[in-house]
């Protein structure tokens, strides 16, 4: 009888121990999954600051700006205009000089409009 109470003490002293190291597990399991939740909803703040800032980035006043400030470029102007023209399969394939935008004005308004 005495070793039976033994026994039984040792299995009801070992269920009480894993039970306290299965609750202490599942404790700092939930305080993981916490924390990662926290870093899921702060990584989803960071993405739609970042779609934000490249709908920004990407706007056409932006592009422009930097067009224009940065590379000091500058918008199509008429008078700097050079028109080319590609010879049609029966004339000489050499390249015919380039025309200024004053003579393809004063060529298209002779015959009357744009072609």
């Amino acid at each position: 009888m005495g070793r039976v109470c033994v026994l039984v003490g040792l299995v009801l002293m070992a269920s009480a121990l894993s039970l306290v190291t299965a609750r202490y597990q599942a404790r700092q399991l939930y305080d993981q999954l916490d924390r990662y939740k926290a870093q899921s909803r702060e990584l989803e703040i960071e993405w739609r600051r970042l779609q934000l800032d490249r709908a920004a980035e990407s706007s056409n006043s932006k592009v422009d700006r930097l067009a224009r400030e940065e590379l000091k470029m500058t918008g199509i102007v008429p008078d700097r205009t050079v028109y080319v023209s590609q010879p049609s399969l029966g004339q000489s394939t050499h390249a015919a000089p380039a025309r200024s935008a004053e003579q393809n004005n004063a060529q298209t308004s002779s015959r009357g409009g744009v072609r």
